[in-house]
């Protein structure tokens, strides 16, 4: 996936945020990921860049073990915070590439709107290193949706106004781009069998006010000047005024679920120090 990793430690200003504007996810993809990975119990699951903790919580109300490695500070102790009440959960503040692994420790690995940011090279064979023979990995994203309707066409012509050179996030890719960079990168580390891959789809009711915030979320607005961000909020916060400041907004979630080559079990188990 072509990205500035730069980018990852943008969240950090809008950390709040973050959690206020963006969706949660599926109740169903957390359920078809605990039924993939055969999780027991008392499984225990490794989580890559929590954020807020949007991800995190669900799983953890199911009771499982879980371990988050986030770099962000506000972030992770936002997700803290909110899974107060769970005392499976632990957190480490640390980028990922810098977890000192627990080899063969965690029956799944899941990461939200997160994996992108870690080198594949890197991400992939570390996961399954921190798997347990049977273990399972479980990626997600939100997907752009293009709502096709008044309201979205005409943000799309404030863009063009007033950032032309900003592309709208409810375009920027699509779900097949997405599943052909991701299947690619699984391929790759020789780790992992072929990827299952489910789609989800839903909306939520947003007002103008967390329709901005959520704008606010995505890296791509981080370089805009003050300037610009002032113009390009305000008209947007016209469009969605004058169609009564509430819009039905659509949004899809893309899993891939793989797990780990028996090869790739059996290869950790000859390797020295391990």
């Amino acid at each position: 996936m072509s990205i500035d990793r730069l980018r990852r430690t943008t969240f950090e200003a809008v950390a709040d945020w973050y959690r206020e504007a963006r969706p949660g996810y599926p109740a169903t993809l957390v359920d078809d990921v605990v039924r993939f990975a055969n999780l027991a119990p008392d499984g225990r699951i490794l989580e890559i860049g929590c954020g807020p903790g949007n991800a995190t919580l669900p799983f953890a109300q199911r009771g499982y073990h879980l371990l988050a490695v986030e770099l962000g500070e506000r972030l992770a102790a936002l997700a803290a915070a909110r899974c107060r009440d769970y005392p499976r959960v632990a957190f480490r503040r640390m980028a990922f590439e810098d977890w000192p692994v627990e080899a063969e420790a965690f029956d799944l690995a899941i990461a939200a709107d997160a994996f992108h940011w870690i080198p594949p090279e890197i991400g992939y064979p570390k996961v399954a290193q921190a798997l347990k023979p049977s273990g399972a990995a479980a990626f997600f994203w939100f997907v752009p949706v293009d709502p096709q309707t008044d309201w979205s066409r005409a943000i799309d012509e404030v863009y063009r106004e007033q950032a032309p050179g900003l592309e709208n996030p409810d375009r920027s890719f699509t779900a097949e781009w997405l599943a052909g960079i991701i299947r690619a990168n699984f391929r790759a580390s020789g780790c992992f069998g072929k990827p299952m891959v489910r789609v989800y789809h839903w909306s939520e009711a947003y007002t103008a006010e967390r329709y901005l915030k959520l704008l606010q979320t995505y890296s791509s607005h981080a370089d805009l000047d003050p300037e610009t961000r002032r113009r390009l909020y305000a008209e947007i916060g016209r469009v969605l005024e004058r169609h009564g400041g509430a819009i039905l907004r659509p949004f899809q979630v893309v899993l891939f679920q793989a797990r780990l080559k028996p090869s790739a079990a059996l290869s950790r188990r000859h390797r020295p120090n391990q």
